[in-house]
């Protein structure tokens, strides 16, 4: 039988089944970057590998650096920096660095400037995985999105194939076609599936709960989208307006040791520094929580003034600050990394199958579309090749790596050159005798 002559509604059918494809390569590639940095701070060990480290930082280190930063950017000309972030050493990443709203940098265990902080390739990893290059709030709400479509996913699969649960360990691996594949892909999905319903129901949260965030506070706090946070995360504070000396984080972080030695501190934040209103806030990590902290406020001179309450407020405000680490798995240890690491490769296998799957069924209907399936070849393999070639490219040029020209230029070339070959081969077995002098179908 030949195949049907081209058609309007046949066109139309390719063209919906690439829409399709569109989407679940966003999909596939949310997965894969999300298992990537499931390791954020190893990746920026890796990336910086010669910047300092060190268990701890002293109170008053951590003061001389702070002072210093602040002094460079004055005799420099920068605008006032709005918020300073000192990452204090933890045990994922032992480093003590200081971000501004303009430049970051490395400290030295006694305090002074080492090098400024180089991880632009790490950062770009993680926004990839949030906004897939996107701007602002829009990437957000697009991964929000494909969160929903993963959830929806994971609990339609469950339903459509009800004996999926009772056949979770009877495994067709080695079952001739289309059969082991979509049983790799059935038993997967299984084993994983409170993992994979968690990261959805998360990732949804996170990109749309942004979309909401946004929209509340254009419509009920004059644009304020903070304010809109302020009752779940504690809103700003200001301190005394006429006290713009340097800020006494070392107090702050002298009586957290005192008094909540059970904590492990994260950050210092510097809220306006050496400008009227400046405070200081100390984020910290409650062990055997899934909070991602706790948020202690202090006066520019470090006298105490208490907590955003996301360690013992409302049932709601807790939730909403187990989010973050109940999607990128920041608590329990390596343990934990490892477990969110080997789910988020089932996801990504889940994914890239599902897909495989679809385009086999539509064949099996007679339906032939080898560029479609040359092109989620593409995809699949050229996406964690593009993301090796941009660690690389960062090796070799450095943070001025054009790292979205990279990935997208060479994803969208792979795809292009899987699709180029699928044609010329179909071209030539299209045209190619078979042994009656029949042209091949």
């Amino acid at each position: 039988m030949t195949t049907p002559p081209s058609s309007p509604l046949r066109n139309a059918l390719s063209a919906h089944s690439a829409v399709g494809l569109i989407v679940g390569a966003l999909l596939y590639i949310v997965c894969v970057t999300g298992t990537l940095v499931v390791f954020y701070p190893e990746m920026q060990r890796l990336e910086q590998w010669h910047a300092p480290e060190m268990a701890t930082i002293a109170p008053d280190a951590v003061q001389r650096g702070a002072a210093e930063v602040l002094a460079r950017e004055r005799a420099a000309g920068l605008s006032p920096t709005t918020h300073m972030y000192v990452h204090l050493p933890v045990p994922d990443l032992p480093r003590a660095t200081i971000t501004t709203d303009t430049q970051a940098f490395h400290l030295a265990t006694d305090g002074s400037i080492a090098v400024p902080e180089q991880i632009c390739w790490s950062d770009w990893a993680v926004k990839l995985h949030y906004g897939l290059s996107l701007p602002g709030l829009w990437g957000f709400v697009l991964v929000g999105v494909l969160g929903v479509m993963m959830l929806t996913l994971s609990l339609s699969g469950v339903l459509a194939l009800p004996r999926i649960l009772r056949d979770a360990f009877r495994l067709k691996a080695r079952s001739p076609g289309g059969v082991a594949l979509a049983d790799w892909h059935n038993r997967l999905g299984t084993w994983t599936l409170p993992f994979a319903i968690a990261i959805a129901f998360t990732g949804a949260a996170i990109g749309l709960g942004s979309l909401g965030a946004w929209t509340l506070g254009k419509t009920e706090y004059a644009g304020d989208t903070l304010a809109v946070y302020a009752p779940i995360f504690g809103g700003e504070t200001p301190g005394d307006p006429r006290d713009i000396a340097m800020p006494d984080v070392a107090a702050a972080l002298q009586h957290m040791q005192a008094r909540h030695p059970d904590v492990t501190v994260t950050y210092a934040i510097l809220h306006d520094p050496l400008q009227a209103g400046q405070h200081v806030q100390i984020a910290a990590t409650h062990h055997r929580r899934l909070i991602f902290g706790e948020y202690y406020d202090f006066d520019a001179r470090g006298g105490f003034r208490g907590t955003a309450g996301l360690a013992d407020g409302a049932a709601g405000q807790q939730a909403a600050a187990s989010i973050y680490n109940l999607h990128f798995g920041n608590f329990g240890g390596l343990a934990v990394k490892l477990a969110y690491f080997v789910g988020g490769l089932a996801a990504s296998v889940v994914a890239a199958t599902g897909t495989f799957i679809w385009l086999g069924k539509r064949r099996r209907r007679g339906i032939r579309e080898p560029r479609l399936h040359a092109a989620w070849h593409g995809v699949v393999w050229g996406s964690p090749a593009m993301l090796a070639l941009t660690f690389a490219a960062r090796m070799a040029i450095g943070n001025e790596a054009p790292f979205d020209v990279i990935f997208w230029g060479g994803l969208l070339l792979c795809v292009a050159v899987a699709v180029t070959l699928a044609g010329r081969a179909r071209a030539q077995t299209d045209a190619a005798p078979d042994i009656a002098g029949v042209p091949a179908t």
